[in-house]
């Protein structure tokens, strides 16, 4: 026997909808791409928007201050040394009557230019090994992973003095030594999301269309890490105007008369009982433009996350 039961409904049973309730229904939000609503909550983080305006305003005194001032970083006045923080000197004058305010702005430009560049070469080293080793695996993997591991069991500031003791002191010579120790940590990052990205159906259709490794390696591989490629250089900035500064300090760093805040740092510890200015200002800037740029990095990763977007 059937259960199947017929059942005749009344016609004010059924309700009707109009065509303004349809039109509720249909997603009205505009596409956005991944960069755009990075930038747009980047955007929205006023903490790192305050680190990023931070940055913007130090390297802006940098360009600007010795162009516009009447001193020059190495022009020497005996007769008004040691001057304290005045109108005519906003940081005062050190031991050979040279003006801070002017020293120390040039050297934010050779710190900031050493701790940028000293982040992106090996940045851009890192993303190209560690693309090559984790597209082609096997052998070429092993090698290079295995010699990473090696290098990485003596911390990076050993290599760093070593090699600057080898070539010399200067910007030039930190960017190198920067560029020869830094890009072994972004490379294992790299290859482990090429481990896992060369395995997918866009990879697999490029190369069933014939790409060769270099362009799979380039243009759809190394594409799609350039969120944390972008965080890790970031990042990579603070720590290596540290170490300019802690080089710089110790006397390996850059060389006189060329200023760094390491440099400064240096000279202001010898009379930091009786003139501590001369010490407290290049450590302030130090310690809030690594703090900038930390803050700004923290936002920047944030931003990038896939995992954190709302």
């Amino acid at each position: 026997m059937s259960n199947n039961i017929s059942v005749n409904l009344p016609e004010d049973a059924f309700i009707h909808i109009d065509t303004t309730q349809r039109q509720s229904e249909i997603i009205t939000r505009p596409g956005i791409t991944f960069w755009a609503d990075a930038r747009r909550r980047l955007f929205r983080n006023r903490v790192a928007m305050t680190g990023l305006a931070v940055i913007v305003i130090i390297t802006l005194l940098a360009i600007f201050v010795p162009i516009f001032s009447e001193y020059t970083y190495d022009k020497q006045d005996l007769s008004n040394t040691n001057a304290p923080p005045s109108l005519k000197h906003p940081f005062g004058t050190d031991s050979h009557g040279r003006d801070l305010w002017v020293r120390v702005w040039v050297g934010a430009r050779v710190s900031l230019a050493v701790g940028i560049f000293g982040s992106i070469i090996p940045g851009i080293i890192g993303v190209i090994i560690g693309g090559i080793s984790g597209y082609f695996g096997g052998k070429v993997d092993m090698i290079i992973m295995r010699f990473i591991d090696i290098v990485m069991c003596v911390p990076n500031m050993i290599y760093i003095i070593l090699i600057t003791i080898y070539i010399g002191t200067g910007p030039v010579a930190m960017v190198i030594a920067f560029a020869l120790t830094g890009w072994m940590g972004i490379a294992r990052n790299v290859r482990g999301m090429i481990l896992q990205l060369k395995e997918q159906e866009f990879v697999l259709a490029s190369r069933a269309l014939g790409a060769s490794p270099a362009r799979l390696i380039f243009q759809h591989l190394i594409p799609n890490t350039l969120g944390i490629v972008v965080v890790s250089m970031t990042m990579g900035v603070p720590s290596a105007i540290f170490q300019e500064a802690f080089l710089s300090f110790i006397g390996l760093g850059i060389s006189p008369p060329i200023p760094s805040w390491g440099q400064l740092a240096n000279l202001g510890i010898s009379v930091f009982r009786i003139y501590p200015y001369q010490l407290l200002i290049p450590a302030a800037l130090i310690s809030v433009t690594m703090l900038s740029f930390n803050l700004f990095g923290d936002g920047l990763r944030d931003a990038l996350d896939p995992k954190l977007r709302m």
